[in-house]
């Protein structure tokens, strides 16, 4: 079979790519930038040059998206976050519209954010939160529904934070605790939710190759794990103190409206993936970190 991937050259396309490779599929990248032979070249925006190209796939996935982890999020930077999601969403739609041989399946990668930063614990039948990440989370999904009136069969994988070591924010996490000044930020009781990268790729592959799976899933570690907890267990995974707290204002200070992403947050589960027969990896933040920096 051949895959398309739309933003298959950042950290989760490339994993994935390389695990498709690996079972023999043939995989194509949607690129903005030229590259090796299994490089399409597109703009993001329109079909033009390379719409033709979806008839020769049997899934297209949807991976696209500015990071939200860059400060400060001023109007041109939300915009640009809405515009990286939703624009490429709507020419992937529009090349299956035109298409005399449709795919079968299409895969919609979005955000666990999609249900807001407070509530009880969330699955894949609660509704929509209403902040900025919940909103940007709705729209990104919203863009491709349509491919659901051709008969294709739509995943949509909201993704928590995915834990690999050549992930930006891990780096970033766990640099003052290697630096001894590791500690509890904000009251640290928020949610943290994460799913290690061997995980999240597994769990992909898992619903691609189900038939019977469509709609939603939450693509997020089963164990419940708040800020705090994770921050301790890395603390011990990497042989440090955990003592240092940060306080919530100063945080909300420094990183204005995008502080939300650290101090706040909603326990979730992956209720329908676990329904679905997936067994994880890693469900508890020690093993993941241990298999990650052990």
């Amino acid at each position: 079979m051949n895959i398309l991937i739309a933003g298959g050259s950042g950290l989760l396309g490339s994993a994935l790519k390389r695990s498709l490779l690996a079972d023999g599929y043939k995989v194509f990248i949607l690129s903005r930038n030229s590259g090796g032979i299994d490089t399409i070249k597109w703009d993001g925006l329109t079909t033009k040059d390379w719409g033709h190209r979806i008839n020769e796939m049997g899934a297209v996935i949807h991976i696209t998206g500015r990071s939200t982890a860059i400060w400060p999020w001023t109007a041109s930077r939300k915009k640009s976050l809405e515009d990286s999601r939703i624009l490429p969403g709507l020419a992937l739609v529009q090349a299956i519209r035109e298409a005399n041989h449709r795919p079968s399946l299409f895969v919609q990668f979005s955000g666990i954010n999609y249900y807001g930063l407070r509530g009880d614990l969330a699955d894949e039948s609660t509704p929509p939160g209403d902040d900025f990440l919940a909103r940007l989370t709705v729209k990104w999904e919203d863009a491709t529904r349509a491919v659901e009136e051709f008969g294709i069969r739509r995943l949509v994988l909201r993704t928590s934070v995915v834990l690999a070591r050549e992930n930006p924010l891990m780096f970033l996490m766990s640099l003052p605790v290697k630096m001894f000044v590791g500690g509890r930020i904000g009251s640290g009781k928020q949610a943290f939710p994460w799913i290690h990268i061997k995980d999240w790729v597994g769990a992909a592959r898992h619903l691609m190759a189900d038939k019977n799976a469509h709609g939603a899933y939450n693509l997020v570690a089963p164990v419940q794990t708040s800020l705090e907890a994770f921050s301790k267990e890395l603390a011990q995974t990497l042989h440090r103190p955990y003592w240092f707290p940060l306080p919530d204002f100063l945080m909300r200070n420094v990183l204005g409206e995008m502080g939300i992403m650290i101090l706040d947050g909603r326990f979730s589960q992956p209720k329908r993936l676990l329904e679905s027969g997936y067994q994880f990896q890693f469900p508890g933040p020690r093993e993941a970190l241990a298999d990650l920096y052990g």
